[in-house]
């Protein structure tokens, strides 16, 4: 519930003090932070009659002095524009700004100037700066999530704006939680070094009276790490609910729009996936598709159970009865539906695709050893006309990540083998990813077998077997947790920022991924959390990722480098 819990206290506290018609205006960013954690029904109890977006509300000429403004928007340039020129002209009987994040003092005098019509009640600085997606889990939605790839060489302005961005991210995460961390960093990664030392500078130095909270026993760690380190989790299928719909439909903001499929009724076209929302959904976001399909069978069962007993209406009292419950049951009604159609559409794309075949390959690759097997697994897939361009793409990639020193002929075969059969995707796609994430560039113990902790490890559970072929496959996080909570994390290769060093094992870690986080990893995370380890684990990162998002990452990032001469 923390970071949920957190950003519905802040909007609960601007809301409730305002008596009287309402209407919340939001900018691109805030709009994704209410949406994920307040529903609409919830604004309207708290008489929010009109959500509005700062830019559409400024072309609006209309006189609405019979409503209080209730503005939440980030502290950016554009924003303090937007409202110099909205209070030059108020339109609203009262102004209550609240912005998402720090203010600079000449922000604020801005503000003052354009108050000519002594319009604002209140100023306040309310800390949600991101998107609380589930309760340990959070994303800053960024556009040009590329950036992290790139030298800052090609773009200086742009990737200092990237940074910015994630400094504020994080910094509001902490003070939403009120706690300054200890920070470390990936040791291979220049882009989380900065960061690193950018967010450290800013909690110790320039904003340090702000985070001057009342010290826990031991500060909490914040960890910045590279998607690079692990691309295969951001490459693989996924068989666990929320992160398959996310890999196979897509989530933005915990909304799956599905107009694209079959023919739906209008208000089933967008649907909400949220585990606050959702008892099903909870219970089911982290189970694999197999048992999705027995779970979905039995709520459909009780489903028709409540139907049948609708029907069967004798007296005004079961008249009375119905019309009591019926509320209860339009809401089951829906979910019923919301759930088999996902279902049902991930069906069709796995059979269409032929994913368990190319999922069994995926995961051999990710979580075994046996070269020689894998590349005679790949070059048959490669031959297979079933096989998506996009499947072709992972595999070869997966097995480029695996097998880069071992097998380069064959890897050269591979290459020449998709160029002829999948012609829109160029070798050189598989190179850059190589040049990004290879093994030389990567910090921790990918495949578990640099350190001889995790060649056992694997070894053991090589002759155990594994439960479920589909899903016997760990993010390199996982690993990273378990190394925190035992205290192995090693200071040459997560080195600290400055002079603040951990005593003693941390009782809260976040861990922010420049490059984006997957829902796999966010499931690794409340499983951990869930064994009651002491420590509680926060997951966040500059965006939500499936495979689809990583390669068109990848992509732009590739075309930037190709056309820039400063490359080095």
């Amino acid at each position: 519930m923390v970071l949920v819990a957190a950003v519905r206290d802040y909007i609960n506290r601007m809301l409730q003090d305002i008596s009287g018609m309402k209407v919340l205006i939001l900018d691109s960013s805030t709009v994704s932070s209410v949406s994920v954690v307040y529903s609409q029904s919830e604004l309207l109890k708290k008489e929010v009659f009109l959500v509005e977006l700062v830019d559409s509300i400024a072309m609006s000429k209309e006189s609405m002095s019979h409503l209080k403004a209730v503005y939440f928007l980030r502290p950016t340039s554009e924003n303090i524009q937007h409202m110099r020129r909205q209070l030059a002209k108020p339109r609203f009987g009262e102004y209550h700004l609240f912005f998402s994040n720090i203010l600079k003092d000449t922000q604020l005098h801005m503000l003052a100037d354009s108050d000519e019509h002594e319009v604002v009640q209140q100023l306040q600085e309310f800390y949600a700066d991101f998107v609380a997606l589930d309760a340990y889990h959070f994303t800053l939605n960024m556009a040009a999530n590329h950036m992290y790839m790139l030298p800052a060489v090609v773009d200086p302005s742009g990737l200092q704006q990237f940074c910015d961005r994630i400094v504020d991210g994080i910094s509001a995460v902490f003070l939403a939680l009120k706690r300054r961390p200890i920070v470390r960093y990936s040791r291979t990664s220049d882009i989380a070094k900065r960061i690193a030392h950018e967010a450290s500078k800013l909690m110790y130095q320039q904003e340090s009276g702000l985070f001057d909270f009342r010290r826990t026993e031991v500060s909490p760690l914040l960890l910045i790490i590279d998607r690079r380190d692990d691309p295969v989790t951001a490459l693989l299928n996924q068989w666990t609910y929320q992160a398959m719909v996310h890999e196979l439909i897509g989530i933005q903001d915990n909304k799956v729009n599905l107009k694209n499929v079959g023919k739906l009724p209008k208000d089933q076209q967008e649907v909400v996936l949220s585990s606050e929302q959702d008892a099903f959904f909870k219970a089911n976001m982290y189970e694999n598709f197999g048992d999705i399909g027995m779970n979905i069978k039995k709520m459909v069962d009780d489903f028709q159970q409540v139907a049948k007993s609708n029907q069967n209406i004798q007296t005004i009292e079961d008249m009375a009865k119905f019309v009591d419950n019926y509320p209860e049951y339009r809401k089951m009604q829906g979910n019923v539906s919301k759930h088999v159609t996902l279902v049902t559409e991930m069906s069709k794309i796995v059979e269409e695709r032929k994913l368990m075949l190319v999922s069994q390959t995926e995961q051999e690759l990710a979580c075994n050893g046996g070269q020689g097997a894998a590349f005679e697994a790949v070059t048959n897939l490669l031959n297979n006309d079933n096989i998506s361009d996009v499947d072709r793409l992972r595999l070869v990639m997966l097995y480029a990540l695996r097998y880069e020193k071992e097998s380069p002929v064959q890897l050269m075969q591979l290459f020449n083998k998709l160029a002829s059969r999948s012609p829109k995707y160029k070798p050189g796609l598989v190179q850059f990813l190589l040049k990004q994430a290879g093994v030389d560039k990567r910090t921790g113990d990918l495949y578990g077998n640099r350190d001889l902790l995790n060649i056992a490890r694997n070894m053991a559970r090589g002759l155990k077997g594994v439960e479920n072929v589909y899903t016997q496959h760990q993010p390199l996080l996982f690993q990273t947790m378990e190394n925190i909570t035992r205290g192995r994390l090693r200071d040459v290769d997560y080195p600290y920022v400055g002079n603040h060093f951990q005593q003693a094992r941390p009782q809260e870690v976040v861990i922010f991924v420049v490059g984006g986080t997957t829902y796999e990893e966010s499931r690794s995370v409340a499983l951990q959390n869930s064994t009651n380890s002491g420590i509680r684990f926060i997951l966040g990162g500059s965006s939500l990722l499936n495979s689809k998002r990583f390669l068109k990452d990848l992509e732009e990032a590739q075309r930037i480098a190709r056309i820039s001469t400063n490359m080095l």
